[in-house]
């Protein structure tokens, strides 16, 4: 059972759970899917930098912040926004997983200045792009209510 009721009630006043792993599993495999071709259209060898993977983790934070402000401050009654577009989309588009295995497989390739670099601006450009997402999102959504008759 999950409590504050924001999903669909289920057999006997219960609260149903299958809308929203349905809207977790569509968005997951579009997430990952989006991933995939991004890094088979930019691969890397052991010992480089591993663009793909960079500019998918710090697009993707940049997104979960607006999502965050979206579904707080725009939508908040939309029950599977969250789900299927935070940890459906966006879970399995980012890939902080691959991200530390890229930095070991620099560093073992002996490239640990690239190692170091990758692993510092992922790092900082998650941070930065998430502060960023939630920041525009929060001005872009602060003018229009004001901008409202």
């Amino acid at each position: 059972m999950i409590d504050g009721g924001s999903y669909g009630a289920g057999v006997g006043g219960e609260k149903s759970l299958w809308p929203v792993l349905a809207a977790v599993s569509a968005g997951g495999v579009l997430g990952a899917l989006a991933r995939y071709g991004l890094a088979t259209a930019w691969p890397h060898r052991s010992d480089e930098f591993a663009w793909a993977t960079l500019i998918t983790n710090v697009s993707g934070c940049l997104l979960i912040g607006v999502l965050m402000v979206l579904v707080t401050e725009v939508y908040p009654n939309q029950r599977l926004l969250r789900p299927f577009l935070g940890v459906g989309v966006l879970g399995g588009f980012t890939t902080f997983s691959t991200y530390v295995v890229d930095v070991g497989h620099a560093a073992t390739a002996g490239a640990v200045g690239t190692a170091f670099a990758y692993f510092l601006a992922t790092v900082v450009g998650a941070l930065v792009a998430v502060w960023i997402g939630v920041t525009a999102t929060s001005r872009v959504v602060a003018l229009r209510r004001t901008a409202r008759p």
